[in-house]
């Protein structure tokens, strides 16, 4: 049980060790409006995940039968992700705005981390490769993979709790004018992974 638990959390730091969207909308959000807006979109992305996971141990037969539901999924990601990449790019020179000026809204927050998360393929195909290998490779019983996943998500939420935060602690190093780079980079970092998806889903033979 003790080992399944550390290897979930490793598994879960893991998760997060890539520059994907979701850290770069933590680092912007956290810098740009604090770290409890930023906090509010980990909340999303737990949120989704323990819904991927729950799939990922008791099946997807439960689910319905769409036609083309991975291209369907992928699309609508494409375009949330080409819109937010737009944004970024194509918004004038920031301004640093703090939490006492600047009241965060839970709802815009909480489902930009879920639709991050949630509209991209790869992050539902994880979690159940994750379960095909703890279960097949690993030969974990019911209660090692259910403890295996809780240890998993809790090291993803801590993970990016303290990414957020610590973007927060080190705000006066980002200047209006290198959050203007950082916020063209981020844009770039959604377009590049709406083109991998386009790629990905469409394309690829």
């Amino acid at each position: 049980m003790i080992a399944a638990a550390l290897f979930g959390i490793l598994t879960g730091i893991l998760l997060c060790s890539t520059f994907g969207t979701v850290f770069f909308s933590l680092v912007q959000t956290s810098v740009d409006n604090g770290f409890r807006d930023a906090l509010k979109i980990v909340v999303g992305v737990i949120i989704c995940d323990i819904i991927f996971v729950f799939f990922a141990i008791y099946g997807t037969a439960s689910l319905p039968n769409i036609p083309h539901f991975e291209k369907w999924l992928g699309g609508t990601g494409i375009v949330f992700l080409a819109a937010l990449g737009s944004i970024n790019i194509l918004k004038g020179q920031p301004k640093l705005v703090y939490p006492t000026t600047r009241v965060g809204n839970f709802v815009y927050y909480f489902t930009t981390g879920f639709l991050l998360n949630g509209l991209n393929p790869v992050n539902f195909i994880s979690w159940v490769t994750l379960a095909t290998y703890v279960r097949s490779s690993l030969h974990y019983d019911h209660n090692q993979v259910l403890i295996f996943f809780a240890a998993s998500l809790l090291g993803v939420f801590v993970t990016e709790s303290l990414i957020a935060y610590f973007a927060k602690r080190f705000q006066r190093l980002f200047t209006p004018r290198r959050i203007l780079i950082f916020n063209r980079v981020t844009g770039a970092v959604f377009l590049a992974i709406a083109g991998q998806l386009l790629y990905s889903v469409f394309l690829k033979g």
